[in-house]
């Protein structure tokens, strides 16, 4: 895959260890998971604002970058889903694929749909899918988390009450891995690169403006530079207002990547200016608002899910969690099961 490639050129071309070429580097993606914990609305449960919790994002955050290597098919399949290649039209990989408008509900469609117009998913990436399939399984994760919460709160048998709790404790830790592997992946989404086809120097397309078409530009950028000047300090500062106002998780991520995809040009352009070396201050605050903006939208991802949790089922036998948390249902069977 094209991008594997690239990534096995830079990492023998640049000398910095910990430099991640298809992601924000580590300290991209750590900041980025820790920004957004530290910004949670004091709504949302407590265990999510400890420190142990805030650092262990921080960390699980770059989770879906570690999983590589592990063989096909899992490469294959997951390794695509850290982009998605627009041309400058907002198109899927050129004018053959659909705007992000215009995205399939269903992930096995649009890979139909590219193959039908001639086009390979492995060259275009799915990164919205990987947002919005996280996102929802966030959602359910704080449903049983509701779930358990109010039961052990509730249950008089000592037995039972015993295993509420050891399960929300388990479901906790859950959570926040599924947090970290989410956030990695909508951090991915603040990078212009993994919004473009221009994503390692601008590529073999029309170049008015004479932009580099160094194959060390994205490495360069996330890895090394991003190391040198991000600082939490100032991607809190940079971070916009949450905004969750009628959240759809679709036309969100489509807002998203879209807002991303803008800052493609203004990036080339700064680096045509030489803002990505030392560390000058023009691309020391590119970085951070891109890593703010990265920090703000899993906040608020987080956020979403947590409130669309209260209006769910879970189990089997299906219970409501709204009625589990008013104390007007028993959840104990569709915890544990019947069988």
């Amino acid at each position: 895959m094209k991008r594997l490639a690239i990534a096995a050129l830079a990492v023998l071309a640049v000398a910095v260890p910990a430099v991640q070429v298809d992601a924000w580097g580590n300290t991209g993606h750590r900041l980025i998971g820790v920004a957004a914990m530290r910004a949670l609305p004091d709504d949302l449960p407590a265990f999510l604002k400890t420190p142990g919790a805030v650092a262990d994002v921080g960390e699980l955050a770059r989770e879906p970058d570690r999983w590589k290597g592990a063989g096909q098919p899992h490469d294959r399949e997951r390794d695509t889903a850290h982009f998605i290649d627009l041309d400058d039209q907002g198109r899927v990989f050129d004018q053959r694929g659909m705007s992000l408008t215009a995205l399939p509900r269903l992930k096995s469609e649009y890979d139909a749909a590219l193959t039908q117009a001639g086009l390979d998913v492995d060259d275009a990436g799915y990164l919205p899918y990987a947002m919005m399939d996280a996102w929802q399984n966030l959602g359910r994760d704080f449903a049983y988390w509701r779930v358990l919460n109010a039961a052990e709160k509730r249950e008089t048998n000592m037995e039972r009450q015993a295993w509420y709790r050891a399960d929300r404790i388990r479901r906790e830790a859950l959570i926040l891995r599924d947090i970290g592997v989410m956030g990695h992946y909508v951090g991915d989404g603040s990078q212009p690169h993994h919004t473009s086809i221009h994503y390692n120097g601008w590529g073999d397309f029309p170049n008015p403006e004479g932009f580099t078409n160094s194959r060390q530009t994205h490495a360069l950028f996330e890895g090394a530079f991003t190391s040198r000047v991000a600082r939490l300090d100032a991607v809190e500062a940079a971070m916009p207002a949450a905004d969750l106002t009628g959240f759809d998780v679709k036309a969100r991520t489509v807002a998203y990547l879209t807002t991303t995809l803008g800052t493609v040009v203004p990036f080339y352009r700064l680096e045509k200016a030489g803002a990505f070396r030392d560390a000058d201050p023009r691309g020391a605050a590119f970085v951070n608002e891109r890593l703010a903006a990265g920090a703000a939208e899993l906040r608020d991802f987080i956020a979403a899910a947590w409130t669309a949790s209260a209006d769910a089922s879970i189990g089997w036998p299906a219970v409501k969690v709204a009625e589990v948390e008013a104390g007007t249902a028993d959840p104990w069977l569709a915890l544990v099961g019947e069988d």
